[in-house]
């Protein structure tokens, strides 16, 4: 096998570990057997568990940063983007539930690794909605006095909180195109009914 093989299989075994165990109670151990590989060869690649779990989030994230921003270069009207963002993040997320629940509870519960998991590629990818949200501003799409940072968040915790569920539930009641349409929808214009705004 390839070193480039092996080092990705580690992270598909790890992310599929912490997952189910956590990041506390996984051991090398079984990550290296859930990789078939011996754990002796995880040292090889990472220095130890914590090492993995970053390379986790950089690679798998970092994968997510790639994919989104190629799409987001083609389209240059903000709304399409921000429901190109949500498209993507909920369909990577449905299709990939060990990561979503990992990015969930280990990005959160650890307060190591939030403090020094800096400058990183979740970051960027969390950023990529405030920078289509300035850009909508300078457009005078959406409205100047939002603060990008804490739409940001707004828009990603209601992405994150609907993965969040579909990772516990056996069954969706929402498709995701449903999903979709109905974040960005409230999102972008509010829950008041048109006869009702101020």
């Amino acid at each position: 096998m390839k070193t480039t093989d092996k080092h990705t299989k580690i992270i598909q075994a790890a992310t599929k570990v912490f997952a189910k165990k956590g990041f506390f109670n996984a051991r090398i151990s079984d990550i290296a057997k859930e990789a078939k590989v011996a754990d002796g060869t995880i040292y090889l690649y990472f220095n130890n568990k914590f090492d993995i779990l970053i390379s986790v989030f950089e690679e798998e994230i970092g994968g997510l940063v790639e994919q989104v921003s190629k799409l987001l270069a083609e389209e240059t009207e903000p709304r399409k983007m921000l429901k190109i963002y949500a498209t993507m993040h909920l369909s990577m997320m449905k299709k990939n539930k060990n990561l979503a629940e990992v990015i969930q509870i280990e990005l959160r519960q650890s307060t190591k690794l939030i403090k020094e998991y800096r400058n990183n590629k979740f970051s960027e990818y969390i950023n990529i909605i405030s920078t289509i949200i300035k850009l909508g501003q300078s457009q005078g799409i959406f409205r100047e006095d939002i603060k990008p940072g804490i739409a940001k968040r707004a828009f990603f915790g209601a992405l994150d909180e609907i993965s969040r569920v579909w990772t516990l539930s056996l069954k969706n009641t929402y498709t995701v195109d449903e999903t979709i349409t109905q974040v960005v929808d409230i999102f972008l214009f509010g829950m008041l009914a048109p006869t009702k705004k101020r």
